[in-house]
């Protein structure tokens, strides 16, 4: 009989911690308040067809004004920390210089509430919000970029780092590299392939500078967030096995192989040819980017199945950096979500297992955000029941617990998400959170996961009293 069975919820070691997660352009609003300046997310929602129904953050869940409320719900629901991240156009306007003192009151607030209400805050510094000024002198694709986001972190640092314990650099860098200098699916809408690369480098960089800023200023728990995948072949044609290991190169390794085996992708030549040529990287780089750090948050939501296939732009001048002769395969023997994402808890243990195994110096593992998009709504009773998010979040933390019970060191969880939000692209159509909100009304609701995690923690607590 295994734990679930005997306690209604998956188990964990004593010590370990549960939170919730958000992200700033998601859920904080005031665009245009406390000398706010224009982020990329700005910019991009403006342009026509980028987002869902033209929607922007401009609103969003009006967490700068409502952040007590949200605190509040973070209370009740028992967490022991949250992640939140800090919008560089809050602090740096213009992404340079000296700090704007409303943008940092504002956090300043925030982490005290969150104190006060004996919660451990954890600030993720880079959230997807590049100042616009920044994106105009080449964004990330310029080492520039890195070393202003160095600067940027010292202020935040200097502010917040006698209250804030747990510091994370950057979030996914994947989708900020490959999404949004590649694809063009997300801020700033680029479609490049050297443009690309790049910017993965000096986002690495960024992150090992931001780094040595975090322990100048005497931080002891710094991590990057970043979410690989697990890749499936769709067959087992040497075709296939050779498409996945190309996508892990750009899934996977680009991060994972300069963070925590100090070497740049083994297979890179294969998967980008002459695209990759390096001549972003300098000396030292891989000593910057491979800092030791004192955990890594892993985000992880669901498998990709791959297949082989043609180039989809035969001129290597204009192919991007993720047209690496693969594409991504239905499934019609799982569920999937309201993202059209399968739902397979166990490639959540295969992945962490596998993480640990490949890399003997991976530092201890927090979960940074797992959950699910649900077609939910409120009943005539009104209330919200997900029951397929409980089930999801239910399967995923047992998948979670047999990974610690296979040897890998995880030592926390947050659920992505405390609320509904923006959600990037798609605007407002997606719904992620364990807290429903009323875009019209900005009322909050929590759903019936919201109870059901509230009791896990509970159960946990109880177990190791």
């Amino acid at each position: 009989m295994t734990a679930t069975e005997t306690t209604g919820f998956p188990r964990f070691p004593r010590g370990f911690f549960f939170g919730a997660a958000t992200a700033s352009y998601q859920i904080e609003g005031a665009h245009d308040e406390g000398g706010r300046g224009t982020s990329i997310w700005d910019t991009y929602c403006r342009e026509p067809g980028r987002v869902a129904d033209g929607a922007t953050g401009d609103v969003a869940c009006d967490h700068y004004h409502r952040y007590p409320e949200d605190v509040a719900l973070l209370r009740d629901l028992g967490v022991d920390s949250y992640r939140f991240s800090v919008a560089w156009p809050r602090i740096q306007p213009d992404g340079s210089g000296k700090a704007n003192a409303e943008g940092l009151d504002f956090y300043d607030r925030l982490v005290d509430e969150l104190l006060a209400a004996g919660i451990a805050p954890a600030a993720t510094l880079y959230h997807w919000d590049l100042p616009q000024a920044l994106e105009d002198r080449g964004g990330w694709r310029v080492r520039e970029t890195a070393e202003r986001f160095a600067d940027y972190t010292r202020l935040v640092v200097d502010r917040l780092g006698d209250r804030v314990p747990r510091w994370i650099t950057l979030n996914e860098p994947f989708c900020s590299a490959f999404v949004g200098y590649a694809i063009g699916r997300h801020a700033p809408g680029a479609r490049e392939g050297r443009g690309a690369l790049a910017a993965a480098h000096h986002l690495l960089v960024g992150h090992g500078l931001a780094v040595r800023a975090l322990r100048e200023a005497g931080a002891t728990d710094v991590g990057i967030t970043l979410n690989p995948d697990r890749l499936l072949p769709a067959t087992g044609s040497p075709e296939d096995l050779a498409a996945v290991r190309r996508a892990e190169t750009l899934h996977n390794d680009v991060w994972l192989d300069p963070l925590f085996a100090g070497r740049y992708p083994q297979g890179e030549a294969d998967t980008w040819g002459a695209m990759a040529d390096g001549s972003y990287r300098r000396d030292g780089d891989l000593l910057t980017i491979g800092a030791p750090l004192d955990f890594v948050g892993i985000n992880y939501y669901r498998p990709i199945t791959i297949a082989d296939a043609p180039y989809r732009d035969e001129d290597p001048a204009t192919r991007t950096a993720v047209d690496v002769r693969v594409r991504e395969t239905w499934r019609d023997d799982v569920r999937h979500t309201t993202m059209g994402w399968p739902v397979v808890p166990h490639t959540f243990t295969d992945l962490l297992v596998d993480l640990s195994r490949r890399y003997p110096a991976l530092p201890p593992v927090v979960i940074t955000e797992n959950g699910s998009a649900e077609d939910d709504s409120v009943a005539a009773d009104g209330q919200v029941h997900d029951a397929d998010r409980v089930a999801y979040l239910r399967d995923h933390l047992q998948a979670l617990s047999e990974a610690i019970e296979a040897g890998v060191d995880v030592r926390g969880y947050y659920v992505w998400s405390l609320m509904d939000n923006f959600e990037w692209a798609f605007g407002y159509a997606k719904r992620f959170g364990i807290v429903r909100v009323d875009y019209d009304t900005l009322e909050r609701l929590p759903k019936d996961s919201y109870r059901w995690y509230r009791d896990m923690i509970g159960a946990h607590r109880q177990a190791h009293t």
